[in-house]
Formats: structure tokens, sequence, C-alpha cells
């Protein structure tokens, strides 16, 4: 055997062993791919059953959020009132200090009137006491 000769051999062993290789990764390949089939398969029947899921909680909850609203708009005219019976009770407890303010000032004022009448009275009597005394004096005399 010449030297062209094994080195033809080594070629084309080589070249059987790269095939080989080749044909091993291109196995490997085709059962990945296989599996990535059967998984996308899995997730489009999930991704489905799920889209279906959704649009009835989609449903459900638009039909809640219809019925909240309804009855948040039955509800606010009861908080409206109980916002207006709120300030009317604080005008009207605002109306009742204003009001003992000024009986509170009025009880004041009489008091001082009747201080002042009662102290006129005294001056009084003083002085009829002494016109009193004044008329005896001129009558002794």
């Amino acid at each position: 055997m010449t030297l062209g000769g094994i080195a033809g051999i080594i070629a084309a062993v080589a070249f059987l062993l790269l095939v080989g290789i080749i044909w091993i990764f291109l196995l490997r390949l085709t059962k990945t791919f296989g599996e990535i089939n059967k998984s996308m398969v899995v997730i489009t029947s999930d991704v489905d059953v799920l889209s279906k899921q959704m649009e009835d909680i989609m449903g459900n909850a638009n039909e809640l959020l219809d019925d909240v609203n309804h009855k948040v708009a039955t509800i606010d005219p009861v908080f409206q009132a109980a916002a207006d019976l709120g300030e009317s009770v604080s005008d009207l407890n605002a109306a009742t200090h204003r009001l003992t303010n000024r009986v509170t000032d009025t009880g004041k004022n009489a008091g001082k009137v009747g201080m002042a009448a009662r102290a006129a009275s005294s001056a009084f009597k003083m002085y009829n006491n002494h016109q009193e005394k004044k008329r005896q004096r001129t009558t002794d005399d």
C-alpha cells in the first residue's frame, strides 16, 4: 500500500466517523423537535382552555362591576342625605351655641341691672332718710 492509499483510507474512516456523528446529532435533533412539537400541542391546548376561562371570568367581572355600579348609584342618595343631615345637625349645634351665648350674656346683663337697681334703691332710701331727717330738724326747730 502506498502512502496515498493509506491517506485515502484514513480520510474515508474520518468521513465515516463524521457522517456517524452527524447522523447521531440529527437523530437527537429530530427527537428534540418531536418533543417540542408535542409540548407546543399541549401548550396550545392549555392556552385555548385558559382563554375560554378568561372570557368567562371577564364576563362575570363585567356583570359584577355593572351590579356594583348600580348598587352604588342606588346608595348615593343615602350618602347625600346623611351628609345633608350632618350639615343640618352642625348648623343646629352652631345655632344652639349662639342662643346659649345670648342667654348667658342676657343673664349677665340682667345681673348687672339688678345690682344697679339695688344700688339705686339703696341710694333712694338713703336720700329719703336724709330728707326725712331734714324735715324733722326743721319741724323741731
